[in-house]
């Protein structure tokens, strides 16, 4: 781990922090509104954003007060945005850059989302899937964001202590399991923009981080 110093692994989301997806979810979730018979605004998604796909088909059902069910709803998203990421996958300033600075200087990577499995396929054929050493979707967690578990799992599957892993986040959801894991958090601007708080660093994008950077947040 060279020139890494004590920083031991680092750790990012995917939606919103790697790759530009807010936009893309805007999309499907309009679309599912409309074909239920309801509207869906940028409120409506700033509600939801970094949350999991279960509160945000119950959510489209108790808006709508449609009798189609969730699950239905929720069959409905995701393929809609596997469709969309299929075709591109939409990465966001800097993200490729870091991830392959990372890598250069041998520090252990992990990608920690909220989305299911079936969206990271994609995500990892436009990165490259040897960018990280571990990958964990949001459906194979038993407790997501904004529980610790994502975080504390990822660091315990590398061998880290999360005090010493830095993860990179946008969402109020993914901001808050990183600080409960113990992890020193990056935050990247997204739909809702990020609050100061104890052990979080405010970035304007990823081309503002760097290897030295996420050493300098290690103690």
């Amino acid at each position: 781990m060279s020139g890494a110093g004590r920083l031991q692994a680092v750790l990012c989301d995917m939606d919103g922090t790697l790759i530009d997806s807010e936009r893309l979810w805007f999309e499907v979730e309009e679309g599912i509104m409309a074909r239920l018979g309801g509207t869906w605004s940028e409120a409506d998604q700033t509600h939801l954003v970094g949350g999991s796909l279960a509160i945000a088909t119950a959510y489209m059902v108790a808006k709508t007060g449609t009798d189609v069910p969730e699950e239905e709803i929720g069959r409905w998203m995701m393929d809609g945005m596997s469709e969309l990421l299929s075709s591109h996958v939409p990465l966001l300033p800097g993200a490729k850059e870091l991830l392959c600075e990372v890598r250069d200087a041998g520090i252990p990577i992990a990608l920690v989302t909220s989305s299911q499995r079936l969206l990271v396929e994609p995500v990892l054929d436009a990165i490259g899937r040897d960018a990280f050493d571990l990958t964990l979707a949001g459906n194979e967690v038993v407790h997501m964001k904004p529980h610790p578990e994502p975080y504390l799992t990822a660091a315990e599957r590398l061998g880290a202590d999360p005090r010493r892993c830095v993860a990179l986040e946008d969402s109020p959801n993914g901001l808050a399991s990183a600080a409960a894991a113990g992890c020193p958090t990056i935050a990247v601007p997204g739909v809702v923009p990020p609050e100061p708080a104890p052990g979080r660093t405010i970035v304007g994008s990823l081309t503002e981080v760097d290897v030295p950077f996420l050493v300098s947040l290690v103690d």
